[in-house]
């Protein structure tokens, strides 16, 4: 088969690569349907993420197709059609008791395109497949189910429900790239009185607006102003860093209220800078997370009733063989309007909402 290879920072080939074959008996080999791009993935090619080996095939979402299972498996079998999450969950430790997934400490969490081989491939093996893939509803189109592997509820778990979005809240979201969007969508879910996006880029804000942005904010133009405008000088209740770099962090630890919260989602390879001789007076708490993806079963049944807007977010399409023509346009979102790049999915089925720029 093949699969898309890391050989290293700034190295990487849609390549053949050694068939998946059923190690443990929870495992199941899933044939990849459709998968997506991550900006993850994008860490790992830069050697953001140094614990990726070259010779790994990358990748942590999917959608496909039960090919073979372990004798232990017993929650699907071959045929059935899948979600696979980007954590992967042992079920025994005493954070999967917990629900916390994505630390598992029994060979599980992310390691999909990160400790072993992951998704962006013809097939993919799954560890632990009892509680690490979600059977789909036949009504669930892949290009709107692929988003629900990761940036739906890692937007939801760790930027909305770690950040306590309430009614009537000031939610300040510092990224509207393809999970800033998802933390959008899904605050919504929760009724604030406003969400303020904030990015560089025109075409993101624009997008920011369509999925429930009531202001947006160019990150070069002192949106610190525009949101003490809006709260009367307080700042927000919420803000939510989906970027990954230390001036967005920073950025949110100034526009967050005292008593307020800044829940950071980005993937950060270099240090920010912690103001506490500002912050340890306010009362502001600052969490962090990876995704456990325990609110994935509830995000299904809200896509499958048509309550999340996934197909919006879908800007391009690719058949699996061009995995280095969608990095290129994925990569380089600011030119190419690219917000999530779905490959596998016949190209006519997708619409993109948000042309290139």
């Amino acid at each position: 088969m093949k699969g898309y290879v890391f050989h290293g920072p700034g190295q990487s080939a849609w390549e053949e690569v050694p068939d998946p074959a059923v190690k443990e008996p929870d495992d199941a080999i899933v044939r990849v349907e459709a998968v997506t791009i991550c900006g993850t993935d994008l860490h790992i090619l830069k050697g953001d993420v140094p614990e990726v080996r070259p010779g790994t095939v990358l990748g942590h979402e999917a959608v496909g197709e039960i090919v073979e299972t372990g004798g232990d498996v017993r929650t699907v079998r071959p045929g059935d059609r899948v979600l696979v999450s980007c954590v992967s969950a042992c079920g025994r430790c005493g954070y999967c008791r917990e629900g916390i997934y994505g630390q598992c400490r029994g060979g599980g969490g992310w390691i999909l395109g990160h400790h072993v081989d992951g998704t962006q491939a013809e097939y993919v093996r799954v560890p632990y497949a009892d509680l690490s893939v979600y059977p789909l509803p036949g009504a669930l189109a892949d290009e709107d189910a692929v988003l629900l592997s990761d940036i739906f509820p890692t937007a939801y778990e760790v930027g909305v429900l770690n950040g306590r979005v309430r009614p009537g809240d000031t939610v300040v979201v510092v990224g509207a790239g393809p999970v800033g969007l998802a933390a959008i969508a899904t605050a919504r879910l929760f009724a604030p009185e406003r969400i303020v996006a904030v990015d560089l880029a025109a075409s993101r804000l624009r997008a920011a607006k369509e999925f429930g942005a009531e202001a947006v904010a160019d990150a070069s133009e002192a949106p610190e102003q525009l949101i003490a405008d809006l709260t009367g000088g307080l700042g927000a209740d919420v803000a939510i860093e989906a970027v990954g770099v230390p001036e967005t962090f920073e950025l949110c630890a100034r526009v967050v209220r005292p008593g307020g919260h800044v829940a950071n989602v980005g993937v950060h390879a270099a240090p920010a800078t912690l103001h506490l001789e500002d912050l340890w007076i306010k009362n502001v708490t600052i969490t962090t997370g990876l995704v456990d993806t325990h609110s994935t079963p509830t995000l299904l049944r809200m896509a499958s009733a048509g309550r999340l807007p996934t197909r919006r977010m879908v800007t391009h399409t690719f058949p699996l063989d061009l995995m280095q023509e969608a990095y290129d346009v994925f990569g380089n979102a600011a030119e190419t309007g690219a917000l999530k790049v779905v490959l596998g999915v016949p190209q006519h089925e997708v619409v993109p909402v948000h042309p290139t720029v």
